[in-house]
This record gives structure tokens, sequence and C-alpha cells, in this order.
């Protein structure tokens, strides 16, 4: 083989990797997007975000080899209006599934029942909006008994609502087991520890893992 012939030789596998490293580039999908949407609680208020639920979450996905990405986008003290005030920026994300953790903050605060449930519809018009396939997933909450037998019925009956209107999917109380529970929060009796994360999670997982399933 003559010099100029091995040059070219060598070019063309050179150029054949090329197009097999693209062509492998191009058969791996970018993961779809697990958005979730809340207040403290989503951002692992008083933690290291790697042991708040929704970080635990991701690393079940990995476990599985799913090509899904978790988004944490929990901002502690958010309402309802807080989230859909940030809402634009975060769909610039192609979200896949929306699991909205909000409200808890508009109890506490003891604004109208009918305001929060306006607000979480419209978070969820907007992601459906510009993401038609997009998978809702609700998170139910409660409010501490002092805020009155009605208000507190109000407020509890906004999220099961809102998901059979949606055909979202409902976590019914994400702090089911944890909530009330000394050992398993801060000292502020409010927020979970990690160990508090882990069963969060597990709720969490609970309504989550069927929905990505479906998405595949």
């Amino acid at each position: 083989m003559t010099p100029t012939q091995l040059i070219l030789r060598r070019i063309g596998l050179l150029a054949f990797g090329c197009l097999c490293a693209l062509g492998l580039s191009a058969a791996a999908p970018a993961p779809k997007i697990v958005l979730f949407l809340g207040n403290s609680i989503t951002a692992g208020y008083g933690l290291d975000l790697s042991v708040a639920f929704p970080a635990l979450i991701q690393k079940k996905i990995d476990a599985k080899s799913w090509n899904f990405k978790v988004v944490n986008a929990g901002q502690s003290g958010d309402t309802s209006a807080g989230g859909l005030g940030r809402l634009d920026w975060l769909l610039k994300n192609r979200v896949g599934v929306l699991v909205l953790e909000l409200g808890g903050n508009d109890g506490l605060r003891g604004l109208p029942a009918e305001v929060t449930r306006k607000n979480l519809q419209a978070i969820i018009d907007r992601t459906r909006t510009r993401y038609p396939k997009a998978k809702v997933i609700i998170a139910g909450m409660m409010v501490p008994p002092n805020m009155g037998r009605d208000y507190s019925s109000r407020f509890r009956a906004i999220f099961p609502d809102l998901a059979k209107k949606n055909k979202a999917s409902l976590i019914p109380f994400i702090l089911e087991g944890v909530g009330g529970m000394e050992k398993l929060n801060l000292p502020d009796g409010i927020h979970p520890t990690a160990k508090g994360h882990e069963i969060v999670a597990a709720n969490v997982w609970k309504v989550l893992e069927p929905v990505l399933k479906t998405l595949r």
C-alpha cells in the first residue's frame, strides 16, 4: 500500500468512527423531565438537596435505568401564586411529568381556598398548553386543626377535586406517615428529616412509578 493510500485509508476509518459516534448520539434520546414544583418540602428545607425526596426519586429512576431526569424546583416559603409566577421560566424544560406540591403555605397563611384552587389550576393549564402530553401528579396536603374545621375541610378537598377535574394522578397526602411524627421532623415540627424524606419519597414513588412506566 502506497503512503497516499495509507493516508486515505486512515482518513476513511476516522470518518467512519465519527459517523458511528454521531449515530449512537442520535439513537440516545434526551431524558424526559420530571419537574417537581413545590415549596420547602420539595426543596428539602434544612437539609442537603441530595437527601431531599426529589433526589431520592432520581435514585429510584436510575436504579431502573429509566431515561428520566428530575428537576427540583422547590422553593422554601413558596405559595401557589409564587409557583405560578415562576412557572414560565421552569417550562423552558421540556416537561414530561409535573409533580405539583404547592398549597401548603397558602393553608398555613389562611389564604382563601378558592384562590389556591385557582392558582393550582392555572399552573396545570399553562403546563398542558405548553406540553399537551405532559402527565400531572398532584400532591395532597392538609392544614393543622387550629385553622378551623370548615377551612380545613375546604382546603383538603382542593387536591382530589383538581385531580379528578384534570384527570391527574393524586398523592392523597404527601406527608403520610411523616406529618406529626416528632422523630421524622426537624425541631420546627414541620419539615421532614432525612429519614422523613425517605418516607415522602416512598409516598411519591407509589404514584409516580406507574406514570413513568406509561411514558417509557
